[in-house]
């Protein structure tokens, strides 16, 4: 069965990104799965770790957008005609991955969406047919739990928390966890914590070190082992849409190989 993961945090910079794109990247290229990316942060950040800006403004008019597919375009073209989904997919942006890439209209989702019945469930219903392509979907979610993240919730089979070692990152994983355990419920659909990933690690720091601890001591096992440290590789890959294992930075490649193994492995991916 396909394997669905939300990369979700009620913060932003922490991470989410990152861990998002790569481990896709990884999945992809490192254990030939075949997987697919969507990006459902109105920042389309993800979506400009995977492809120029140049190419995604191409891509965003000539084929479309998850802004189609959530139906705030009307999956209409400038030729008046329906768009179909596998047109918007865009294919091999990495080695096995797939793009579903975003949309600033994703910002007015919520009101744009006002009188749709099951809003929260569009993604799901659109993707129904194409869900079995893949071994893993990854989707990363904006820092919140409006209707962009309740649509990847909906769709998902598992959540991943990316937190950073500050004291409000830390303070919303507590507040996190339970409200995804509630949107499960209210949709009648079990959502399975993969893990929490500590990211974006800075320099040593008492305060640090005591956070990771405390976070630890919560939340036991669901903390990964390994940590990603706050790296300028990391955003040198994602300016020139490369996935960090294939950057020159030998550290940063191991940690991120590490975790995407331990998140697959949790997940039965591999």
């Amino acid at each position: 069965m396909t394997v669905i993961a939300s990369c979700v945090n009620l913060k932003g910079g922490v991470g989410k990104t990152a861990l998002a794109v790569n481990l896709a990247a990884i999945s992809g290229d490192i254990y030939q799965k075949k997987t697919l990316l969507i990006d459902v942060d109105p920042q389309t950040n993800a979506t400009f770790s995977c492809v120029t800006v140049d190419k995604w403004e191409e891509w965003a008019s000539s084929r479309g957008t998850i802004a189609d597919i959530l139906g705030l375009r009307n999956h209409a073209s400038a030729e008046g005609s329906a768009r179909q989904l596998q047109d918007i997919i865009s294919p091999n942006v990495f080695t096995n991955v797939d793009l579903i890439p975003s949309h600033l209209d994703l910002f007015t989702v919520d009101l744009d969406l006002g009188g749709r019945t099951r809003r929260e469930s569009i993604l799901k219903r659109e993707l129904q047919g194409i869900i079995g392509d893949y071994d893993l979907i990854i989707c990363d979610c904006p820092p919140n739990l409006t209707l962009p993240t309740q649509n990847a919730l909906s769709l998902s089979s598992h959540y991943i928390v990316p937190v950073s070692l500050d004291y409000l990152s830390a303070l919303g994983i507590a507040l996190l966890i339970p409200r995804i355990e509630r949107f499960g419920q209210e949709i009648e659909s079990s959502l399975t914590n993969a893990g929490i990933v500590i990211s974006r690690v800075g320099r040593p720091a008492r305060h640090r070190v005591e956070t990771e601890s405390d976070i630890r001591e919560e939340f036991g096992d669901l903390v990964l082992e390994q940590s990603l440290k706050e790296r300028s590789a990391v955003s040198e890959a994602g300016s020139v849409q490369t996935p960090v294992h294939k950057h020159t930075d030998r550290e940063a490649r191991e940690e991120f190989l590490e975790v995407a193994e331990e998140l697959l492995t949790r997940m039965q991916i591999i």
